[in-house]
């Protein structure tokens, strides 16, 4: 195991941030065009670490002309450099969510939504503590409504791979998380409430039409072009998905009474207000983490083979059989479970990139050097390098399913940064950590139990989506030994 190094060692020399933002537009057409087709995003990152010696450097990030006014940033690529990214009192947070460009807010009914405030705004400690507050109100129906999703999500499964010798993942995990999320907040079937069997389609074309910017189709070389006109160098309007986001937003602002009577009485936040921000927190948060997360773990897991399979169902059906059932207790004790999943959000976390501006001149340290950033420029931090950081984590490439088992793995725990926040600290009205972060990391738990309660072991075939990961499941071993 790799020893941490501490970001608090100020005796680091000075030196001049290497890089080049160079010709004005030209230089971010020519970055733009290497991030999306020339090189890459990862080889992007790495060959720019190789060039300058350095895992701080100045760049270009996409979208850059015409949607972003100023694309410079400096990117902060390891462990200790990336850390700075999450102090409130270094960095502002106002309108960086998606980077160096920001979605109309007509997306989102006229209002900037808590993901787009900085904690020193007066708005935003009543809007997450009002967020905070809903997700705590749902302690308790949230395992047993979650688990009764996961139910008919592997029954459908298991048709699919009957009838049609696969089942696409993606599709109907999207379908379930949908249904989930809404009957958490709603109390209710989406169908219930004028929404149709596939009104999360209406979800993914309008956080589609949000993040096209930050998106590449995968298309022939013949066609970049085309598609870097289309998707990067004009914001696409969002008149083309007001309809569908109408239907939504008004299902939650008839079925969502009790939350926003609380974000009017106890909050002070207008109800129109607090429903966009609901929905944006539904919607853009929570289904659309699922939409890259879940796929992303079974793919872990799948890759991890029978063996590692065998020991999550042994651990598992152990723990639930000692324990009379799936409880919080339950699960806290399952410890090869939980550190799966921490090193699948290591790895590959849902949400790869952080920005954020200096509030003042600062002096950053990487692991052997420090470097001074001037206040309001730009950083970047791109998680999955700073997570995959050598000089942290062992074999940092590998899906290690034990890493952070044990006392030396759980100190590693403060480097896991998926949650915009150290996986060590807790989501607060004066800091921008995922609110849900707590509850994914559940979901994410209550995932596996009921997987491998069902089956010893389980085939997939994973491909590279848009922002994520495509899965097919190919087979699915019943369960050989019941609890």
């Amino acid at each position: 195991m790799a020893s941490p190094t501490s970001d608090e060692n100020n005796s680091r020399p000075l030196k001049p941030i290497p890089g080049s933002y160079g010709l004005p537009f030209f230089g971010a057409l020519k970055d733009r065009h290497d991030y999306f087709y020339n090189q890459g995003q990862d080889e992007f990152f790495l060959s720019r670490i190789n060039k300058y010696g350095s895992t701080v450097f100045r760049t270009n990030m996409p979208p850059g002309p015409f949607i972003s006014s100023n694309p410079k940033v400096i990117a902060v690529l390891d462990a200790v450099s990336f850390s700075v990214l999450l102090d409130n009192s270094k960095i502002e947070k106002r309108n960086v969510l998606d980077g160096t460009f920001m979605p109309s807010t007509s997306f989102t009914g006229g209002h900037r939504v808590c993901a787009y405030l900085d904690p020193s705004e007066p708005k935003h400690a009543a809007i997450k503590g009002f967020i905070l507050s809903t997700l705590a109100s749902k302690h308790d129906p949230f395992i047993p409504l979650f688990r009764a999703c996961l139910s008919e999500l592997f029954a459908n499964i298991e048709d699919n791979i009957r009838d049609n010798n696969v089942a696409n993942f993606n599709d109907l995990s999207d379908n379930m998380s949908f249904n989930f999320v809404f009957n958490l907040f709603c109390d209710g079937n989406p169908t219930e409430h004028g929404l149709g069997p596939k009104a999360n389609i209406d979800f993914d074309k309008w956080l589609f039409f949000q993040l096209h910017p930050l998106i590449t189709l995968g298309l022939s070389k013949f066609l970049n072009l085309f598609e870097d006109l289309v998707l990067h160098t004009f914001p696409l309007p969002s008149f083309l998905v007001k309809s569908g986001y109408d239907k939504l937003y008004n299902a939650f602002y008839s079925s969502a009474s009790v939350i926003l009577d609380e974000a009017e009485n106890r909050f002070n936040i207008k109800r129109d207000e607090a429903c966009h921000n609901l929905v944006f927190v539904a919607g853009f948060n929570a289904y659309g983490g699922m939409k890259a997360l879940f796929p992303s773990l079974i793919k872990w897991v799948a890759l991890g083979g029978e063996s590692l399979h065998r020991q999550l169902a042994d651990e598992i059906r152990t723990v639930v059989k000692e324990q009379g059932g799936v409880t919080i207790t339950a699960l806290n004790k399952m410890s090869l479970t939980k550190s799966v999943i921490y090193e699948a959000l290591r790895i590959d976390p849902p949400v790869p990139f952080q920005y954020g501006k200096a509030k003042e001149d600062m002096i950053v340290n990487s692991h052997d050097v420090a470097f001074q950033i001037k206040k309001g420029e730009m950083i970047f931090g791109y998680q999955p390098l700073a997570t995959k950081d050598p000089r942290i984590f062992d074999n940092p490439e590998e899906f290690v399913s034990d890493r952070f088992v044990g006392e030396e793995g759980e100190k590693l725990l403060q480097y896991v940064y998926w949650s915009n926040g150290r996986e060590t600290q807790n989501p607060t009205v004066d800091n921008k950590q995922c609110p849900g972060k707590d509850l994914v990391v559940l979901m994410c738990r209550v995932l596996l139990v009921e997987l491998f309660l069902r089956y010893d072991t389980f085939t997939i075939k994973a491909s590279k989506l848009l922002l994520g990961s495509s899965v097919k499941f190919l087979s699915l071993t019943k369960a050989t030994t019941t609890i």
